[in-house]
């Protein structure tokens, strides 16, 4: 026969509403003002829209640009052949132009922020 045991372990966080109370709670929200989780978010959805921006603006402005240069005007189909090889260099191209713009892009806004940062601490 099995005897029923009386002991209640110390270990176990009173549970609220489905979450403990001030254990799981609590270090969630130390989490999120620790490690900054909210502005992380809003970065990554501003720089989402950014990258659709900085797109538009490389394929729709500057690669037309760029085009003129290419003699069948097709910059992103622009190959270049090696015997049997052939090699893309046009959508590398655009790519690169991406890159380069993006990077310029967090660089001043990176610039923006910790002159900001300095110009509070004096």
């Amino acid at each position: 026969m099995i005897k029923k045991l009386n002991v209640v372990p110390t270990t176990i966080v009173p549970m609220v509403g489905g979450l403990a109370s001030a254990g799981v709670v609590g270090e969630f929200r130390e989490f999120i003002k620790d490690y900054k989780v909210v502005g992380l978010a809003v970065a990554v959805i501003v720089g989402t829209a950014a990258t659709g921006l900085i797109s538009s603006l490389v394929n729709n402005i500057i690669m037309p640009i760029i085009t003129f240069f290419i003699p069948t005007g097709e910059w992103e189909s622009a190959t270049y052949a090696i015997g049997t090889i052939s090699i893309g260099w046009g959508a590398f191209l655009a790519a690169l132009v991406n890159f380069i713009i993006i990077a310029f892009v967090v660089f001043a806004i990176a610039k923006w922020v910790i002159r900001e940062e300095k110009q509070k601490k004096k």
